[in-house]
């Protein structure tokens, strides 16, 4: 056997190997994570919390606990291949697994020493920590390298190679219209800067009348201004999670969406892609086979009807998003919902691509 795979065992082997090495004065640490893609922020979590004891015990999370308590599209890596990775590093002792959302289960049948754990929280916060503090343990708060995660880098090679080809055996989407729409006040209401999932809310008709679109054959493609991430207000990673959200709920509804574009500049920056220019119209005319006279800018603000001109889109205002709408340029079609606009452009169409 590979020296790096004796590390791994379950709880219940692990159990008298830490009570051995307590007894004989070694001070044993246990920390927990996913580790789904190893980075240089996990490296260094636990080189800092195995300098903080003895032996260093690593408890992964079960795929099944994974997909349950954080995100169904998750892990990437399975949970042996996981713990294979983090048994190679020099700085851990003992890898094992755990299933339940909290650890006081694991903590219950290994009494660690120290129960390390990293974040920006305090001691008090977390709710193992009587469980430890019970057997005579304690709890060491490590802080988290800043700016490195695994979404991010998730979200990194999404964004880098999402707009390409991912098979030779796909077929290229056939010409079409697009309905190009903006997303807060349009899809869902707008509540100052969206940073949370549970920040989004849908707009009534939106669902509806994405659904009728789409059904007609439209390519759906959200052009959205997030200046908020540059002035830092919120990061790339929270506009993905709530895109994320967002993915969810429409696609649990039947409703696709073929593309995200979004410009993090602000108005200071003069970016060719923020609206009201039109470099994120151009780059879905590059990513996808657009009839462009038959299609339809959808926005609740004059920078969205100012974009949809100067592309030569058809342009509609919606008026029902919560935002304060000022537009002296005059739309094609004025509504207060995406439902409204689909009967009023769509008519009885029932095209598909």
């Amino acid at each position: 056997m590979i020296k790096s795979a004796k590390k791994i065992m379950m709880r219940e082997e692990l159990a008298p190997i830490v009570a051995r090495l307590r007894k004989a004065g070694k001070t044993v640490g246990l920390t927990n994570g996913v580790f789904d893609i190893l980075h240089a922020g996990h490296v260094a979590y636990l080189e800092a919390a195995r300098s903080r004891c003895d032996v260093l015990v690593v408890s992964i999370n079960t795929d099944r606990s994974v997909k349950r308590y954080k995100d169904p599209a998750r892990p990437l890596v399975p949970q042996e291949q996981r713990a294979r990775v983090i048994a190679a590093l020099a700085c851990v002792d003992y890898v094992t697994f755990h299933g339940e959302r909290r650890m006081r289960k694991t903590l219950e049948i290994l009494r660690p020493t120290y129960y390390i754990k990293g974040g920006d929280y305090t001691p008090e916060q977390l709710t193992s920590r009587d469980v430890v503090e019970k057997y005579g343990g304690e709890v060491v708060i490590l802080p988290a390298t800043a700016g490195i995660s695994t979404t991010a880098i998730i979200n990194r090679v999404l964004e880098a190679y999402c707009p390409k080809p991912v098979s030779l055996q796909t077929s290229p989407p056939r010409p079409a219209p697009a309905l190009f729409l903006d997303r807060d006040g349009v899809i869902n209401a707008e509540r100052g800067y969206i940073t949370r999932p549970e920040d989004f809310a849908l707009l009534p008709g939106a669902i509806e009348g994405l659904r009728r679109f789409q059904r007609a054959g439209y390519f759906i493609i959200i052009i959205t201004n997030q200046g908020g991430i540059n002035l830092g207000y919120y990061t790339r990673d929270d506009f993905y999670g709530v895109n994320l959200h967002m993915l969810r709920i429409l696609g649990g509804a039947g409703v696709g969406i073929d593309k995200i574009y979004f410009c993090p500049h602000t108005i200071k920056e003069k970016c060719p892609c923020r609206k009201p220019e039109i470099g994120m119209i151009r780059r879905a005319q590059k990513d996808l086979p657009i009839i462009m006279e038959k299609s339809l800018l959808v926005g609740d603000k004059e920078t969205d009807i100012l974009a949809g001109k100067k592309a030569r889109l058809k342009t509609c205002l919606i008026t029902g998003g919560g935002a304060a709408v000022m537009c002296d340029i005059h739309p094609d079609f004025t509504a207060p919902d995406i439902l409204t606009a689909a009967r009023h452009f769509l008519g009885k169409k029932t095209c598909r691509r």
